[in-house]
């Protein structure tokens, strides 16, 4: 029998890595500008242009490379590529548990 370990749903967490929940959010956040320039059928350079970055730096998106590349600017991003970005802050949880962060995208 195989034996395995069900895993969280974050594989930055299972990983162990620092940093895990900002890097699933980050990772969340690429795939959807990825799939936006992909459906466009946009190349890389028209793509930066839009995004108003280098070609190097939105390769490294597109590619899961995205440490040194703020959530703000990937939020930025999907607002100039026609996506509405709204942030909501919920009630407050028990005082002694830490609140989550998430991306939603709606239909």
């Amino acid at each position: 029998m195989i034996k395995y370990e069900e895993g969280s749903g974050n594989v930055y967490a299972d990983l162990g890595l620092p940093n895990a929940e900002e890097m699933l959010v980050k990772a969340q956040l690429a795939v959807k500008i990825t799939q936006i320039i992909q459906a466009r059928e946009w190349t890389q350079q028209e793509a930066a242009k839009v995004l108003n970055m280098t070609q190097p730096m939105l390769s490294n998106i597109m590619r899961g490379r995205f440490r040194g590349i703020s959530q703000a600017k990937m939020l930025e991003c999907l607002a100039k590529l026609g996506r509405d970005v709204q942030i909501v802050v919920g009630p407050a949880r028990e005082t002694n548990h830490a609140g989550r962060v998430e991306v939603v995208f709606a239909a």
